[in-house]
């Protein structure tokens, strides 16, 4: 007799240290943004960008990810009915959010609840402060936060591919009761049924987009036509976790019974925007190739063997 669902009682931590230990989740987290790093690292150098910039980015990359997917988690998925509404100037309120009341509570990364939205608006504004801070020091070479992302989300595919991994790992975020075969029942999560393993699907969609961007912009002209690289991601990213969020649990409660979750409301955005630069991308001229590599204007990269 063949199965007709998979058993899922991964322990989601990896080393055990007291009461906690290294989580699956954690260190999946930074091995993504290592090998993202790595992937622009080459990228830099094939472009002859300056030898401090993969460096820079790693900072603001990573400190933008995850600073932006705390907030963005926080604040649109944290909100929580009251017993009873309350009432200001005559509007009425049923929901409360615990971090704008307690904001210390945003430090306590280690209970979890990161979003990826959020994530994606950080990285976004990451780009934004780095290009104006950072790489606008070599006007010769024409950045902006669309050409940092257009390359940053190369990169970013596999990340978020070992992110949901992760999500696996820690059998959280999956979709509702399935027949399908390759339905997994979340023992640790308290499941009895089988349920669409919706982080695996999630995973996938993540390859695609690296399949995709990966050869646009190392075989074609893609990465001299500025945000043709990022709007091509966020259409694969969001317009599938748009459609998947119809089979997915809501996160929370207060998701329930709406036409549309906050996962998708949050999608439409990325949507519009991926499309919008797009169309962008191909009414503008192509950017030019800096043949040179600069001086750097760090001391410490100057004369690098």
């Amino acid at each position: 007799m063949i199965l007709n669902f998979i058993t899922w009682d991964v322990d989601p931590i990896l080393i055990h240290i007291g009461d906690g230990g290294i989580r699956w989740y954690g260190l999946l987290w930074a091995i993504g943004l290592y090998v993202c790093w790595a992937v622009n690292e080459r990228m830099y150098k094939r472009e002859h960008c300056p030898e401090e910039w993969a460096d820079q980015l790693f900072f603001w990359m990573a400190a933008g990810v995850i600073i932006g997917a705390r907030l963005g988690h926080c604040w649109f998925y944290e909100w929580h009915q009251y017993g009873k509404p309350w009432y200001l100037f005559g509007w009425e309120f049923t929901y409360r959010n615990p971090y704008i009341e307690n904001p210390l509570l945003l430090l306590r990364i280690w209970e979890g609840g990161l979003s990826s939205h959020g994530g994606a608006i950080g990285l976004i504004t990451a780009a934004i402060l780095l290009n104006k801070y950072r790489y606008s020091k070599y006007p010769q070479y024409g950045t902006s936060w669309l050409w940092i992302l257009d390359r940053l989300c190369v990169g970013v595919c596999f990340t978020a591919f070992l992110i949901r991994l992760g999500n696996l790992m820690n059998s959280e975020i999956y979709g509702g009761p399935t027949d399908l075969p390759w339905g997994f029942i979340f023992v640790r999560d308290g499941q009895t049924v089988p349920c669409h393993p919706t982080q695996i699907y999630e995973m996938l969609y993540c390859l695609v987009a690296l399949a995709v961007t990966w050869p646009m912009y190392w075989k074609t002209d893609a990465r001299r036509r500025e945000g043709l690289l990022l709007g091509v991601f966020l259409e694969i990213i969001f317009v599938t976790r748009f459609l998947l969020e119809f089979i997915k649990n809501d996160q929370e409660a207060f998701e329930a019974g709406h036409m549309l979750n906050m996962g998708q409301w949050l999608s439409v955005p990325f949507i519009v925007l991926g499309i919008y630069l797009i169309i962008r991308a191909y009414r503008r001229p192509l950017s030019p190739v800096v043949e040179k590599q600069p001086e750097s204007l760090d001391p410490k990269y100057r004369n690098k063997k």
